[in-house]
């Protein structure tokens, strides 16, 4: 086994699928008792090469290639945690995760508090999803909300390569069981990974861009459509203050209610349907703890109610900048 080497800067450019691997790498050399599962994760490094090198480094008994058997894998964790370890399974594809769902909401979700509390389950999830790279069916999903409503789930989405870094290694770290969505069609933007910086906590939001006017919240890959709107939004003399949520499950409502605060009005941006999406929770709250605050009504951009659409037309159905700044607009109509 190669040791890993740890003189490198502490402050890198690199993209987000690269960013992760750093994370894995960090967390794996830290500690023995990480192991990563998957299909094709080690000698071919993940259909991403998200996991590329780990298994040269680490050898096949912690980076270990599974069968096609999702189920299969993420049991396979639960019993590794409850001996000790902390295991990282990779789902491939979004679309793959359910034949493991019922591991995941029916043991994972609910063994810790079925222990009273004697045991945790260290177990992190990591799925890419989403959609914008033009795949075929069954690999462009946005399945956030099927775990968000799931209790004794965390359920986290970064949106650059430095947060990315760091809420994988405090995933890891935690010993409840923690959903890790990789937007898959931001895997190769790049951005400042600080591996020296304190790990950050899994739920806190983010301002990613202060504004006056309208509060604009998204999480994982909607966040760069965000702030292109934003950008588009400046020219205009429309000033949107962009919310990166960061964490699905719990959510960090108070960050939320303060921007309200300052802005009056709310939009809420996800790829995801609109119907019973994470908006209509946040719609919801936000509702309650700002109605004497808000100029209009909490507006929602999403994916509309639908299977999810062939490749060559999913541009009309995921949200973009337009969308969102026509959401805005109407938001400051009102």
């Amino acid at each position: 086994m190669t040791i890993p080497d740890r003189t490198r800067p502490a402050v890198r450019t690199l993209t987000l699928a690269r960013s992760i691997n750093a994370s894995l790498r960090d967390a794996m050399a830290d500690n023995p008792k990480v192991v990563l599962m998957g299909e094709d994760i080690g000698r071919l490094g993940g259909v991403f090469r998200v996991t590329d090198g780990l298994q040269k480094d680490f050898g096949e008994h912690r980076v270990l290639d599974t069968p096609l058997a999702e189920s299969g894998i993420v049991g396979t964790a639960i019993g590794l945690a409850l001996r000790g370890y902390r295991p990282v399974v990779e789902i491939q594809f979004d679309g793959f995760v359910f034949p493991a769902y019922d591991q995941i909401v029916t043991q994972l979700a609910k063994m810790r508090a079925r222990s009273g509390n004697r045991f945790g389950l260290p177990v992190v999830v990591r799925i890419p999803y989403g959609g914008g790279i033009g795949a075929v069916e069954h690999h462009s999903e946005s399945p956030e909300a099927l775990f968000a409503h799931v209790a004794g789930l965390r359920l986290v989405s970064p949106s650059t390569p430095g947060d990315a870094y760091g809420l994988l290694r405090a995933a890891i770290d935690c010993d409840d069981p923690v959903v890790f969505l990789e937007p898959k069609r931001r895997y190769y933007d790049k951005g400042e990974v600080d591996t020296s910086a304190p790990v950050a906590p899994l739920h806190g939001a983010r301002v990613a861009r202060p504004g006056r006017d309208v509060t604009v919240v998204g999480y994982g890959p909607m966040v760069r459509a965000c702030l292109d709107a934003a950008t588009a939004g400046e020219a205009d003399g429309i000033s949107l203050e962009v919310v990166d949520l960061r964490s699905v499950s719990p959510i960090d409502f108070d960050t939320i209610e303060a921007s309200v605060a300052r802005t009056g009005r709310l939009v809420v941006v996800h790829e995801a349907p609109v119907f019973f999406g994470a908006g209509a929770e946040i719609a919801a709250r936000i509702t309650e703890r700002c109605f004497h605050r808000l100029e209009s009504p909490v507006l929602r951009v999403g994916g509309y109610h639908m299977p999810y659409p062939p490749s060559r037309t999913e541009h009309a159905y995921l949200p973009d900048l337009d969308r969102i700044l026509d959401a805005a607009e109407r938001a400051l109509a009102y």
